[in-house]
């Protein structure tokens, strides 16, 4: 078994990444946000301890947490956001090392995480790859896929770790300007070094 680690900002194109990773070299994709995702539906000890901390105002009628408003609480907020990601790395760390003892028996496994380092993440992965992308090309792509505007977009990338940090850090680096013919190669020239 081994362990890719993706990593880079909102918007750098992680997920483009991990779908070749899985379509052409049938890895198994852990995607942090979703897990996240998945431990705040109604019920879970997580959505529990964020609700605790940020008050029952964070739930819509339903009980389900609100999620573009907890955004822009954690955006303005630094003291919020390190609740949170506290949080998060309590519990979303804990069932993604969870998953990867259940998977023992795959050949490679991809974990797709914005916070990989900040969670200490890293540390499981047999290699890191960074993908980072130009501001614009990243803003463009938050905007489209989250229906966000551009200051939110902007906001968002304020506090996430700079480009800079992951190429200091990441095993590869993955350029993302939107040629999929390009990545495509870049990964094959990875997988076959790895």
């Amino acid at each position: 078994m081994r362990i890719i680690g993706i990593t880079g900002s909102s918007g750098a194109g992680k997920t483009t990444i991990c779908n070749i990773l899985e379509e052409k070299y049938l890895a198994h994709i852990i995607d942090a946000d979703k897990v996240a995702k998945r431990l705040t539906k109604k019920g879970n000890m997580y959505l529990n301890s964020i609700v605790e901390y940020f008050g029952v105002g964070i739930l819509d009628n339903a009980g389900e947490l609100k999620r573009k408003e907890l955004a822009s609480m954690i955006y303005e907020d630094e003291e919020k956001r390190n609740a949170l990601n506290n949080l998060t790395f309590t519990y979303v760390v804990k069932e993604i090392k969870e998953n990867i003892n259940n998977l023992q028996d795959k050949e490679l496994i991809v974990i797709d995480a914005p916070l990989l380092y900040e969670s200490n993440l890293d540390k499981v992965c047999d290699i890191v790859i960074g993908v980072i992308a130009k501001e614009e090309d990243k803003i463009n792509r938050i905007c489209k896929r989250d229906n966000i505007t551009e200051e939110m977009a902007r906001k968002r990338l304020n506090i996430q770790l700079s480009d800079n940090y992951i190429k200091d850090r990441a095993d590869y680096i993955i350029v993302n300007n939107g040629n999929l013919e390009e990545l495509e190669n870049e990964i094959k020239k990875i997988y076959t070094e790895y």
